[in-house]
């Protein structure tokens, strides 16, 4: 396992080792299981949103660049 050090905001450690009391963990796992529950592997989507997509036209004498005309 490597080793690596960290500024940890001074609420959030209290918090944690607070987390690691409370579960009789050490501090070590607790924040290595919040790592992994946090990580996204490279280049996996977070979401998919798949739209409906039509093709449209335009018809004769409408000017899409003239908002009042268009309502």
């Amino acid at each position: 396992m490597a080793r690596t050090t960290l500024d940890i905001d001074d609420t959030l450690l209290r918090e944690l080792k607070g987390l690691a009391a409370r579960e009789g963990r050490t501090l070590q796992s607790v924040v290595n299981e919040r790592l992994r529950q946090r990580s996204i592997p490279a280049g996996t989507p977070r979401f998919s949103l798949a739209l409906p997509v039509w093709n449209g036209t335009l018809r004769p004498g409408v000017d899409l660049t003239d908002r009042d005309a268009l309502f």
